[in-house]
């Protein structure tokens, strides 16, 4: 009985991990770093980096921001897949065997037994032809 409730839930984690990695392989990510004298001073995911103020202190003294050159930004993308669709038809017929088989074979693991019943209620139990709290001297205080 234990053993089914942690199979279900290595089950669960498994197929969890599963899903999650599947959706992360699948998404492109976008990585925008925004850099100040070679230092990062921002990252983000999916939109930009916000800036980290140097162009609004020079806006403020009057210099132009075409003069700000320690400043930069960076960003690039990691492209996700785009064709996870497998036909069952693409692969070769040693591992489609071995598939089936696995497949069968895992699912006998957990179907239920035939109708066959042990007939233990028929037998009645050993009568006891000596008390063994006395045969082997121990008693309950």
């Amino acid at each position: 009985m234990y053993f089914c409730k942690v199979s279900r839930r290595i089950h669960k984690f498994i197929s969890a991990t599963l899903a999650l990695l599947v959706l992360l392989s699948t998404i492109s990510w976008t990585v925008d770093k925004h850099l100040c004298m070679g230092r990062v001073m921002d990252i983000a995911f999916f939109h930009s980096a916000d800036p980290c103020g140097m162009e609004e202190g020079l806006m403020e003294l009057g210099l132009d921001q075409t003069d700000n050159h320690c400043c930069s930004d960076e960003s690039f993308t990691v492209q996700g897949q785009d064709d996870l669709q497998l036909s069952w038809n693409e692969l070769d017929v040693e591992i489609q065997q071995f598939l089936i088989a696995f497949s069968y074979s895992y699912l006998q693991l957990y179907a239920i037994p035939s109708g066959q019943r042990v007939p233990e209620d028929s037998y009645p139990p050993p009568l006891l032809v000596e008390d063994f709290t006395v045969l082997y001297e121990v008693f309950l205080i």
